[in-house]
């Protein structure tokens, strides 16, 4: 397993100064909103991505009137394999602002900051992720692509690459609009830098959810606990389509429109919950369901992958779930895993209770 042993930060978004030791499996973080619950698990959110869960711009984690902020924790990581093999490591982040970035593993920094994705595997479950099942395509690509790039290096190469490329065309095709001048040699030209990528991103995806898909729909049911039939399905315009087909018969709409209308940009992840659409039959509960199945999938994932479990951040769970969805996840999470676990609820007494209910010593950190 992994586990974070203490943290230290600097002018990270409320905390001008604070460190915290975690000595149990399962920490318990209470306190009332504003006190900076969600923003102490970002800070181990960062650590493990250098980036921040909830903010595009490391700007906005800076302390209000400070220049910069700065990250520390001690990690142990534990092997499932080989007699309990232990490492340890010490994660540094450095933000001074105007870019000027460092993340440094046990005082060596990395030349670029993608090559610490997936070192220190996390998984992240906070309100706002709702929107993976009730908004658009967007969110649920994004947590395909966070799951893959952190078992694949490779993947995230790809995704990379193809992204950087989609910006530079959808550029190009503002640009014919805008000039009146088509350089039909130049589109493809991009449209062959597009391809290679977005069919080997095509392919590590439907690999992937082959796998995903079933383990979701596993904890769906343990969470619901009931027997409703859900259904998730890759959605994809090459599962039916060559990628140079797609862009060439789209290149007209995609003159006409100026952006990129055919790739795997567009991919989705379909659900249906008794074969009728999810988002239009589910209840609260139900989606909320579905949100953990996912996440608790992505978790299975990356422990399967790397040979050991993930941190896992649950931010204020308990006012998104009833009661037995609540204790059917505690169960899960808390009991029958090893994984080190953070747990944020703004009601103490509900979150010693429930955690002392499956009889294991947990810490709980009071923030005040």
């Amino acid at each position: 397993m992994l586990h974070l042993n203490k943290i230290i930060l600097t002018q990270f978004k409320n905390y001008p100064s604070a460190s915290f030791e975690f000595t149990e499996r399962v920490t318990g973080i209470c306190g009332f909103n504003g006190k900076g619950k969600t923003n102490l698990l970002d800070a181990i959110y960062y650590l493990c991505f250098t980036k921040s869960y909830f903010s595009k711009s490391d700007l906005l984690n800076v302390q209000f009137n400070a220049d910069g902020f700065r990250l520390e924790g001690d990690l142990t990581q534990t092997l499932s394999q080989g007699e309990g093999f232990k490492e340890d490591f010490n994660v540094v982040s450095i933000f001074r602002g105007a870019g000027k970035k460092e993340v440094l593993v046990n005082d060596i920094a990395y030349e670029k900051f993608s090559s610490h994705i997936g070192k220190f595997p996390c998984v992240m479950v906070a309100p706002d992720d709702i929107e993976m099942i009730t908004g658009g395509s967007e969110q649920r690509r994004r947590f395909i692509d966070t799951v893959l790039s952190q078992m694949d290096a490779a993947y995230l190469q790809q995704l990379i690459i193809y992204n950087k490329v989609l910006l530079q065309r959808n550029s190009l095709l503002k640009n014919f609009a805008e000039q009146k001048n088509r350089d039909m040699q130049l589109l493809q030209v991009l449209d062959t830098q597009l391809i290679q990528p977005g069919k080997e991103i095509y392919k590590k995806r439907k690999i992937f959810l082959e796998k995903l898909v079933p383990l979701a729909k596993k904890f769906y049911l343990q969470i619901a606990d009931n027997n409703e039939i859900i259904d998730l399905n890759y959605e994809s315009q090459l599962n039916e389509n060559t990628f140079e087909d797609l862009l060439d018969r789209s290149r007209e709409r995609d003159l006409m429109s100026q952006r990129s209308n055919a790739g795997i940009h567009k991919d989705d992840l379909g659900s249906q919950l008794n074969a009728k659409p999810f988002k239009s039959v589910a209840s609260q509960g139900q989606k909320k369901s579905l949100l953990f199945a996912l996440k608790l999938a992505e978790f299975e994932m990356l422990k399967e992958n790397k040979g050991f479990a993930p941190l896992l951040l649950l931010d204020d769970v308990f006012e998104k779930l009833d009661d037995l969805r609540m204790q059917n996840l505690l169960q899960w999470v808390c009991v029958n895993n090893e994984s080190q676990v953070f747990i944020t609820d703004t009601h103490l007494d509900r979150l010693q209770t429930s955690l002392n209910n499956f009889g294991f010593n947990a810490q709980i950190i009071e923030l005040k």
